[in-house]
């Protein structure tokens, strides 16, 4: 399990950390997306800067059944290529508002 990142919970049900990825070390805003429609649409967009630079999706896990969050990310520091992600839960970091971002390499 590679972190690439640490967030916190906000107020508004979104998360604010960084992002912490080899030559890339930006301040992240993952923020509940209000403009939802249908299943298509993501539950979260990433913002670094005022700049949308991901998504994130609520998905079930297939093993405990339990929900988590799937984040994209893409952005020209990346070579054009999509950094994914997913929220994990720390243990004795930033009390019970935090989480990793777990990289989760694309083939």
């Amino acid at each position: 399990m590679t972190a690439i990142g640490f967030v916190t919970c906000t107020i508004n049900g979104g998360f604010r950390g960084q992002l912490k990825f080899l030559p890339i070390c930006a301040d992240i805003d993952i923020v509940r997306n209000r403009e939802k429609s249908g299943d298509i649409s993501p539950d979260f967009r990433i913002f670094t800067q005022g700049l949308e630079v991901g998504s994130g999706r609520i998905l079930t896990g297939e093993s405990r059944g339990t929900d988590y969050v799937s984040l994209s990310l893409a952005a020209s520091g990346l070579g054009g290529r999509k950094l994914c992600a997913n929220l994990g839960r720390t243990v004795g970091l930033g009390g019970d508002g935090g989480f990793f971002l777990v990289w989760n390499p694309v083939d």
